[in-house]
């Protein structure tokens, strides 16, 4: 999957290391702003600390 999208990404090394990095952090944004605020309420975590 990895080779697919850097063979199909447009221009010289120096415009596709760009591309890759902003797809990273866009992937990455939408899973801390989207992804893990919808899955949170469903896992069975337990909020309590340790009592001492």
């Amino acid at each position: 999957m990895y080779g697919w999208i850097w063979r199909h990404l447009p221009g010289p090394l120096g415009l596709r290391l760009l591309q890759v990095v902003v797809l990273i952090a866009a992937v990455v944004a939408l899973l801390f702003f989207v992804v893990f605020p919808w899955v949170e309420p469903m896992l069975p975590i337990d909020s309590g600390g340790s009592t001492g």
